[in-house]
């Protein structure tokens, strides 16, 4: 039996237009920022911002665990705050990450051995998919504010554990690197 392909709204047209757009512009300005340092003598430790990722990736890797509770729960309403209250804290991110690399040299992993493989490893792989979650990321939330509930949960099967990988990978990269800013 062949259904139909849902039909694209123009209000769906708008936000996937609005998705890709803030997407490409985020991964464009990380990727341009990253290699711009602006040599600026700050009477403060640039890597202070290295420090406040952290943390708000690890209350990130709280609130998606909460999130999966309370959505398993039927707790709906705790769901939306704490996602949306997730989605919140990864701007604040995202603009504490530019801080960071305008502000901070880059700092080189000093590990050897295995510890250099694992360390390569993780951030790779947190790089590539923080890169390439954020649209995703973003559909979904859309599809539940949206409240197309059974496409938001689709989507999110997949999305969340990525989502949830990034949080907590960003933490195990900046524990793994913190020893070695100077």
């Amino acid at each position: 039996m062949n259904l139909p392909a849902p039909s694209i709204s123009k209000n769906d047209r708008k936000a996937n237009i609005f998705i890709i757009s803030v997407s490409a512009i985020v991964f464009l300005a990380v990727v341009f920022l990253h290699e711009l340092n602006l040599k600026i003598e700050v009477s403060f430790d640039p890597h202070i911002f290295a420090k406040i990722n952290a943390i708000i990736n690890g209350i990130v890797s709280i609130l998606l665990v909460l999130g999966l509770i309370f959505i398993k729960g039927k707790k709906y309403l705790f769901h939306k705050k704490v996602m949306n209250l997730s989605i919140v804290l990864s701007v604040l991110f995202l603009l504490s990450y530019i801080a960071h690399h305008l502000l901070a040299e880059s700092t080189p992993f000093m590990g050897e051995g295995t510890i250099k493989t694992i360390y390569y490893f993780i951030l790779v792989s947190h790089i590539i998919l923080a890169g390439l979650s954020l649209p995703f990321i973003l559909f979904t939330a859309y599809r539940a504010s949206i409240a197309e509930f059974g496409r938001h949960k689709k989507l999110a099967r997949y999305v969340y554990p990525v989502w949830l990988y990034v949080a907590v990978t960003g933490v195990v990269v900046y524990i793994l690197i913190s020893p070695y800013y100077l």
